[in-house]
């Protein structure tokens, strides 16, 4: 059994839900020294949020933990957002550390629905570091500043002795405008509302222990780091009361979904033959022993929206570009509330839970 889930194999969803208690994850609750756990977006991350960070913090912006906070300026709202960027190695097919540091902020916005409009970055620079590989990662940055139709506007460099950091690492924040009558939020997840991911899961992640693995593949394995930003004008389009969206990035797609599941106080239950994945990431997969429904995407979306707009918002996905193989991959449910359980291609029924530990470290 997985420390990160419980197998309950044919068993019926009654029984499966006598037995949501019966998950098994590590002992996580005392620790002297942070662990790389702690960075995994699973259940160490959470512990540390909720033990550390909220007591010392806590108002009315930060309880919703969304990716961004959204509060009122004059007579408008604007979501405000930030991350830091830590993914070894630096370049990877299909990116590098700088397009993921703008792509993972203007995402975090959009998953907020507004319109992302400026950033700010932050450079840890380590002493050494060559010229030229940080001004191909400035120039990836613009020129995913500029696809994204975001503004960097201000920014700070600081340089550490060799050997005190990994060449580089990057801070990124985000200010963006919600629209009127835009209510995005995890809490929003109602019974019957549909989940559905716009593509192929886990390729980021995968693209990245390649590299690390030096895997190779008839077909190469690139990251789907991606500005969502486009993607979700076209939802809101068709449907301006999406409930939840969310960026499954660390911790993978049934972290994320957990995390809505426990937030709404909603049953989740997902239908692992509806998942999409690519041949070449369950191979890559299979190799390194990992469970693709925990492994971090930076370009696709789940969207939690009405049972009666699913087709649309599925139909318009599909014509976009960034949601070619979009699916509707589970629904909210009533039972087992802040659980999430998913049929198999069995049939059988079995709980999915946060990631307990590190699955793949610097992975963002």
């Amino acid at each position: 059994m997985s420390p990160n889930e419980s197998a309950i194999g044919a068993a019926q969803p009654a029984a499966a839900t006598s037995l949501l208690t019966a998950s098994c994850p590590l002992p996580i609750a005392d620790y002297k020294e942070i662990v790389l756990a702690h960075g995994s977006g699973g259940k160490l991350s959470h512990q540390l949020i909720d033990k550390i960070i909220l007591p010392q913090f806590q108002n009315d912006l930060l309880a919703p933990l969304h990716d961004g906070a959204i509060f009122s300026l004059g007579e408008g709202r604007v979501a405000f957002s930030t991350d830091s960027y830590v993914v070894s190695p630096i370049f990877f097919p299909g990116g590098d550390i700088g397009t993921l540091a703008v792509h993972g902020t203007v995402n975090d916005l959009a998953m907020c629905g507004a319109r992302p409009r400026y950033l700010s970055v932050g450079f840890i620079l380590e002493e050494g570091l060559p010229m030229e590989e940080f001004w191909r990662i400035v120039q990836s940055m613009r020129a995913a500043a500029d696809e994204a139709g975001v503004q960097l506007v201000t920014g700070d460099t600081k340089v550490v002795d060799r050997g005190k950091a990994d060449k580089i690492f990057i801070n990124t924040a985000g200010i963006g405008v919600v629209p009127n009558g835009i209510d995005i939020r995890p809490t929003r997840a109602q019974i019957g509302d549909q989940i559905i991911i716009s593509g192929a899961i886990a390729v980021h992640g995968i693209a990245i222990m390649s590299v690390r693995e030096g895997l190779e593949f008839e077909t190469e394995i690139a990251s789907d780091t991606a500005a969502l930003n486009g993607l979700v004008e076209v939802i809101l389009r068709v449907c301006p009361d999406v409930h939840v969206l969310r960026d499954p990035t660390r911790g993978g797609v049934t972290s994320s979904v957990t995390e809505i599941a426990q937030s709404a106080k909603v049953g989740v239950q997902l239908q692992e033959a509806a998942i999409p994945i690519s041949e070449e990431v369950k191979g890559a997969c299979e190799i390194l022993g990992l469970d693709p429904l925990y492994v971090a995407n930076e370009g696709k979306l789940i969207a939690v929206v009405p049972p009666a707009e699913a087709q649309n918002v599925l139909t318009a996905m599909r014509a976009h570009s960034l949601g070619k193989e979009a699916a509707i991959i589970g629904e909210v449910v009533n039972d087992h509330p802040g659980f999430v359980t998913m049929k198999t291609r069995v049939g059988g029924m079995r709980v999915v839970d946060m990631l307990s530990g590190e699955q793949l470290p610097r992975i963002c």
